[in-house]
């Protein structure tokens, strides 16, 4: 195989792609004063417990309403949602009403009191600030996940979520995508020829291994 080519970049944030978020947030003096914006920079951190994160910018609506509340929720969003999602993250909720203007909506988070979640979304994920660290451009929220909301749709007759089938979107160096074909599952390339192809069999996709294994 040819050697690939190679040129520098100036030091930036290439991480791609990131996933899409609605970040759900509300006032803590006056609850039915919400809002949500929208975040590339989110992520998990540890799973025991369930911790996530979330990169806001100070001058953000958002980023003052969590750090007053100390709750935000992560909504997971799908393609169809994309258009509203777009709207969320360029508007601010200082000048308008993003579920207004959008046509979503907001529903009762569980396990908390002041942060709602989004109403349709696919996953929403209940978060308590654990630590706000300034970083610079950014502040980085540290959220424990203390409760979790899955769409009954995305859950099959056996209990197991299926979260392929939400149709979520990703972003990449300033573009929204669609996920794509599934590939894999964890640890397929060690797995037995039967094992393989029982469980690729699920998603309705030939399974063929690519690749070495």
């Amino acid at each position: 195989m040819k050697s690939a080519e190679y040129m520098p970049f100036p030091p930036a944030t290439l991480l791609n792609p990131t996933p899409v978020v609605l970040v759900s947030c509300a006032d803590r003096e006056d609850p039915e004063r919400r809002d949500m914006v929208t975040a590339a920079w989110a992520g998990t951190v540890n799973s025991e417990p369930p911790v996530v994160s979330v990169s806001l910018r100070p001058e953000r609506y958002s980023h003052g309403l969590i750090a007053a509340s100390g709750e935000f929720v992560v909504n997971l969003v799908d393609e169809k949602m994309c258009r509203a999602v777009d709207f969320c993250g360029v508007r601010s909720g200082r000048d308008l009403d993003k579920a207004a203007e959008t046509g979503l909506r907001y529903r009762k988070a569980e396990g908390l009191e002041i942060a709602p979640a989004v109403d349709g979304v696919p996953v929403s994920l209940s978060c308590r600030v654990r630590q706000r660290i300034p970083l610079g451009s950014h502040d980085l929220f540290l959220g424990d996940v203390i409760a979790v909301s899955v769409r009954k749709d995305l859950v099959d007759e056996q209990g197991t979520l299926r979260l392929e089938r939400a149709r979520l979107i990703a972003y990449s160096h300033g573009l929204y995508q669609k996920l794509g074909d599934v590939m894999g599952f964890f640890g397929w390339s060690v797995a037995r020829e039967e094992v393989f192809r029982k469980r690729m069999a699920r998603y309705r996709v030939p399974p063929k291994r690519t690749g070495k294994g």
